[in-house]
């Protein structure tokens, strides 16, 4: 008997647990991690913004790379400049005018114009080179009007 009461005792000692030696996490561990977190994902939004930033650039890069070649294919097979960038896509040199991914239109690129000279081979003028018409700066220092 004198067994079966240590017994019991000692089973009720475990089964509730004292207010020492309880475990938790204090308000000041919460706190840092709270920080730590912020931290984190204040670093995450800024390497994400500056990505999509990144990628609208290399759009803009590939797009004006391409409407410069067909435009040099065009005088290659026409002897002269297209007159827009429409006359391109009639042409099927392009399938559709791009579009500038900074401004999302397909109306805002800036044509330059050759310059007829003494020597030229065209008889009449067109579109030498694109330009994007974005206002603002690449994450380079130059502004997209100067691509």
């Amino acid at each position: 008997m004198v067994s079966t009461m240590r017994q019991d005792r000692w089973t009720q000692s475990q089964a509730i647990p004292s207010r020492l030696g309880a475990r938790g996490f204090t308000l000041i561990e919460l706190l840092i991690v709270v920080a730590l977190i912020g931290i984190i994902t204040a670093i995450a939004v800024g390497q994400y913004r500056q990505s999509i930033v990144r990628a609208k650039e290399a759009v803009l890069r590939e797009n004006l790379f391409t409407m410069r070649t067909q435009i040099n294919n065009f005088f290659a097979d026409k002897g002269r400049y297209p007159s827009s960038l429409q006359e391109l896509v009639e042409a099927r040199y392009l399938r559709d005018t791009p579009i500038d991914p900074v401004t999302r239109s397909s109306s805002t690129w800036v044509e330059q114009f050759a310059e007829m000279g003494d020597d030229d081979i065209s008889t009449e003028p067109g579109i030498e080179d694109v330009h994007s018409g974005a206002d603002g700066v690449g994450l380079d220092g130059t502004a997209y009007g100067d691509w």
